[in-house]
């Protein structure tokens, strides 16, 4: 195998069109669906025995080379980029592949799944072959220092996203991204212990000024300066909500909390922080906020005598920032916008009026993360657009207050995103029944919900949570399972079934991922079987999810196997369900710790033909037998079955 200098490209090649080549993958299945998937995956397999053995050998502890010429120099920067995802998914991605693969015309690159082989020496390599990455991710590498980023990230002016999520870095890498990736949309510095929250401050404002702040469309920061001083956490919040105006996406602690701040205009508490970071007083910068809306909306007015072509020109270009994130699959969906009686607010991120005609700064957020109960009512005057929102109950400050008082407020301050919520992640510590109201407020444009810290109350609230979230693909439930017996359903045959009541359970027809997850103390081997009429409740579920692709079950509080055979043997469908065959597009199923003999198992494995994980862990009638048996007889499927269990 030849190594030397690769050559520079010549005008022949460099005015080649690149053809774009994506592999089309058969929706998460073992098996590649086209004839370039089968060889990216036979390469992905044959990588440490064939096509890096010689350069492991010979070559890779024994010189650096800046350039490789090898097997993959040709391969297009597509190809290239399918492949590394393909070893990292499959966690076969080591040094000597990277080696080899870390090519001038790669343009994507993620090392989260191989973190540990993220050093020094390995950023030197991308530093030098690879100057045209437009997404990197190095999430979890603890090797290299923040200097060591600082040089990398000095050499990748055409990044577009990065993630640097659990790494080292601290204000001065923060510094380097801002003078050097002036292309970046998205940055993730969640769990950089090393950085506060102030050190985000460059992202918004440096002298001299050397980036437009404006590019920035995505910010993840959770979990970061755990000693910083709560005060200066929501100033230097609040300084990047009027100052970053193109944020779509923000998720840091403290971003309610500064929400409020710039609802109530308590810009006074902040002034000794700014003075100390070199940074412009909230109060300027809110003021200049709200001089160009005034600005704004003085050129839309002088342009009332123009032709009406220049005048429309002129609202586009307003509202040219909200629309080209807009979703032009479900746009009718999303233009639902509502606000509250007698406020107003403007589309991209400017100026509006509150309830006593006083002028507000609102701002142009879709995805929110890191709120708590009390500040959701001013996150909905200063974030009116919000299409993802994360939020902790748990935090709540209202010790007085119960559960049903939480829910109350939880219910009125969801209210304001009716109609334009796609996904809703909440913890709350109570019964589900009281949450139902807040899911009636918001829940029938939810695409997404995930509810955590929830304590069973029967199975009416699931099938209102049904009701209440009809388009729903995605639905995890964490919670408590039942303090008292729930066995009001003794009959566990399906035979026994009313098919007509079974004909009027509700479904979810759009669903793709369930998770259902019981508490259970670790010491307990299995659950209490608790709650059998919960049957009726996954018999609507996975009836009606002909779609479902991955499903977990977890410490369930009812026997899985009249489930099942009600599932795939019973004729009745749910209301609304498609007509499709019941859980045909399964692809991982988990039933940690739950109740189900091995029937069942072959019964789901025979029907599921497209299963290829399954995790049986904690199940209690399973034995090594049983386990052994069901591999052989899944080898010779045409989609591998991998089977976990312990």
């Amino acid at each position: 195998m030849p190594f030397f200098r690769q050559l520079e490209p010549t005008r022949e090649r460099e005015g080649q069109k690149k053809k774009k080549c994506k592999t089309k993958w058969a929706d998460d299945e073992d098996k590649p669906s086209t004839l370039i998937g089968l060889c990216l995956q036979s390469l992905a397999e044959n990588m440490k025995e064939m096509w890096v053995k010689d350069y492991a050998q010979k070559y890779m502890d024994q010189y650096f080379f800046r350039y490789v010429m090898g097997p993959f120099s040709s391969l297009p920067g597509e190809l290239l980029d399918e492949l590394l995802c393909t070893l990292s998914s499959r966690n076969l991605l080591t040094r000597a592949a990277l080696h080899l693969l870390l090519l001038p015309q790669l343009s994507c690159l993620s090392l989260s799944s191989a973190c540990s082989l993220v050093n020094a020496n390995l950023c030197s390599l991308i530093q030098i072959r690879c100057q045209n990455l437009q997404s990197l991710d190095l999430s979890g590498a603890q090797n290299i220092s923040a200097s060591v980023l600082c040089e990398l990230l000095g050499s990748q002016r055409h990044l577009r996203f990065l993630s640097l999520a659990g790494t080292l870095c601290d204000q001065r890498v923060i510094r380097v991204v801002c003078r050097q990736c002036s292309k970046l949309k998205h940055l993730d510095v969640s769990r950089c212990l090393h950085l506060s929250p102030a050190g985000l401050l460059p992202l918004a404002y440096q002298e001299p000024p050397v980036m437009n702040p404006n590019t920035f469309s995505s910010l993840l920061a959770l979990d970061i300066g755990l000693a910083e001083k709560e005060r200066d956490a929501i100033a230097a919040v609040a300084f990047l909500l009027l100052s970053l105006s193109g944020l779509q996406r923000l998720a840091v602690e403290g971003l309610g909390q500064a929400c409020v701040l710039i609802q109530n205009r308590q810009f006074e508490v902040t002034e000794e922080f700014t003075s100390r970071e070199g940074v412009p007083h909230l109060k300027d910068m809110w003021a200049k906020r709200i001089q160009e809306g005034h600005l704004k909306d003085s050129s839309l007015l002088s342009a009332d005598g123009e032709e009406s072509f220049t005048l429309e020109g002129k609202i586009d270009e307003c509202l040219s920032i909200e629309e080209s994130h807009v979703d032009t699959s479900d746009t009718t969906e999303i233009n639902e916008w509502t606000g509250t009686s007698g406020e107003g607010y403007t589309k991209d991120g400017g100026r509006s009026r509150d309830c006593n005609g006083r002028d507000s700064v609102t701002t142009s957020l879709k995805d929110v993360q890191g709120l708590s109960l009390e500040t959701l009512e001013a996150v909905g005057k200063i974030c009116p657009d919000l299409h993802v929102l994360s939020l902790d109950c748990l935090q709540s400050n209202s010790h007085n207050a119960d559960n049903f008082e939480q829910a109350t407020i939880l219910a009125r301050g969801l209210s304001r995103f009716s109609g334009q919520l796609h996904c809703l992640s909440l913890q709350f510590a109570g019964p589900l029944s009281d949450l139902v109201p807040a899911l009636r407020a918001s829940g029938s444009h939810l695409l997404s919900l995930t509810l955590e810290g929830i304590r069973a109350d029967g199975h009416n609230p699931l099938l209102e949570l049904i009701h209440a979230c009809p388009r729903l693909n995605s639905l995890t439930i964490h919670l408590d399972p039942p303090s008292t017996n729930l066995n009001d359903d003794d009959d566990d045959e399906e035979e026994g079934e009313d098919e007509g009541l079974l004909s009027n359970l509700p479904c979810l027809p759009h669903l793709h991922s369930l998770t259902l997850n019981f508490s259970l103390d670790e010491r307990q081997m299995k659950p209490a079987l608790c709650w059998m009429s919960l049957k009726g409740v996954l018999w609507a579920l996975l009836r009606g999810a002909s779609l479902l692709r991955k499903l977990s079950l977890i410490a369930v509080p009812c026997r899985l196997d009249p489930v099942f055979r009600l599932v795939l043997n019973h004729p009745a469908k749910p209301l609304r369900a498609l007509d499709s065959p019941p859980l045909h597009c399964l692809r991982s199923v988990s039933l940690n710790r739950s109740d189900i003999t091995m029937e069942t198992v072959v019964h789901i494995v025979n029907t599921c033909r497209r299963l290829s994980h399954l995790d049986l862990s904690g199940c209690w009638e399973m034995t090594l037998n049983n386990i052994t048996k069901l591999q052989c007889k899944t080898k010779r499927r045409r989609h591998t079955l991998q089977i976990t269990w312990t």
